[in-house]
């Protein structure tokens, strides 16, 4: 299970699936999940992840590895899983795909400037471990495809880009300094600003809805041993994000605050319309399953009432609410037919 975030054959911009064969079901509805009035799924088969809003509420964009595609592209959709279409080049691989405000643009990351296979994913000596692919760049393409705009342009890892509910900032991931920090830059890539400085990982933002906070998930080391193991794995162009928590600061880098504190796997965290909670992802009920076991939970932005969400025996990750606060999405291995396929479900909320 990849939980963040080819052979290459090119295929039409338009790629149509039905919908019909995926159906709003009840039954998907685990015992427990009292915030669901239904739920649909909207993808049947492969691995599709990262699944987030346009502006407006009316399209989702999200990456899939799916028939010929060996590794991960980018698509869009329509909120009951119609009209799916191909934004990416469908060479090398992509992640992390976000609307731009006019909802005619979409900024994602991809490797495909340095070639045009699946980069090789990483071996598994030391454990589970997550490739930090260093062609991996943030781009900014129509709804027809055409990219028409590299947002950065630096050797080593920049990805995990979002934009701002405000429309004016993006937040993204970058190992541009030696570690892998948060940025923030203006919509046309200028006014780059760091704004996480502390050793280890800090990465997967999102904006609250005013723009005026951004959270996160980070490991920071805490032993001398762990900062050694970190950066010999860093070198290498690897992460091992076993234990990762949340953390909030201000869009401007101040007033960070840690808001989990287990030793558990914790990421995509989401701040609810409202800007009074946040969502995410966690094992934190049972950190001993292989394939491992994620639910969704919520939490006040200040840490406090913690409350489950989902209650499969799965994966359920990467939450984020429509705009209006009516719908949630998120990725799930429900219904899988096989061990590793995840889909996107969208839920009807109700508090």
């Amino acid at each position: 299970m990849k939980f963040w975030s080819c052979v290459i054959v090119w295929l039409p911009l338009f790629i149509f699936f039905a919908s019909s064969s995926c159906p709003a079901q009840d039954s998907l509805i685990v015992p427990g999940e009292s915030h669901f009035k239904s739920l649909r799924q909207l993808t049947a088969g492969g691995e599709n992840a990262e699944a987030y809003f346009s502006f407006d509420g009316n399209k989702l964009v999200f990456q899939s590895q799916r028939g010929n595609f060996h590794c991960d592209q980018i698509f869009t959709m329509n909120l009951d899983g119609s009209d799916v279409r191909l934004i990416s080049t469908g060479k090398g691989r992509t992640t992390c795909s976000y609307f731009l405000p006019d909802g005619q643009h979409i900024l994602y990351a991809s490797t495909h400037l340095g070639g045009d296979e699946c980069p090789p994913t990483p071996d598994r000596k030391k454990g589970y471990v997550w490739s930090l692919y260093p062609d991996y760049d943030i781009f900014v393409a129509d709804t027809g495809g055409r990219i028409v705009n590299r947002l950065t342009n630096t050797r080593g890892y920049d990805a995990e880009a979002v934009v701002s509910p405000v429309g004016d900032k993006i937040a993204f991931t970058s190992i541009r300094n030696g570690d892998l920090d948060i940025y923030t830059m203006n919509l046309d890539g200028t006014d780059v600003r760091q704004l996480t400085h502390e050793l280890g990982y800090d990465g997967g933002p999102f904006f609250s809805p005013d723009g005026k906070q951004i959270v996160y998930r980070a490991y920071h080391p805490e032993t001398p041993k762990d900062s050694a193991d970190y950066k010999e794995l860093l070198a290498e162009q690897k992460i091992r994000p076993i234990s990762l928590q949340i953390w909030i600061m201000n869009s401007d880098g101040t007033n960070k605050r840690q808001l989990t504190h287990n030793r558990s796997a914790n990421f995509g965290p989401f701040i609810h319309p409202d800007g009074k909670r946040i969502i995410f992802a966690s094992n934190m009920a049972d950190t001993s399953k292989v394939p491992m076991n994620f639910d969704l939970y919520m939490m006040n932005t200040d840490g406090s009432r913690l409350e489950r969400i989902t209650h499969s025996s799965s994966f359920d990750g990467f939450p984020m609410f429509s705009p209006d606060g009516k719908y949630l999405v998120f990725a799930s291995s429900r219904n899988g037919s096989t061990p590793y396929e995840t889909n996107i479900f969208i839920a009807e909320w109700k508090e």
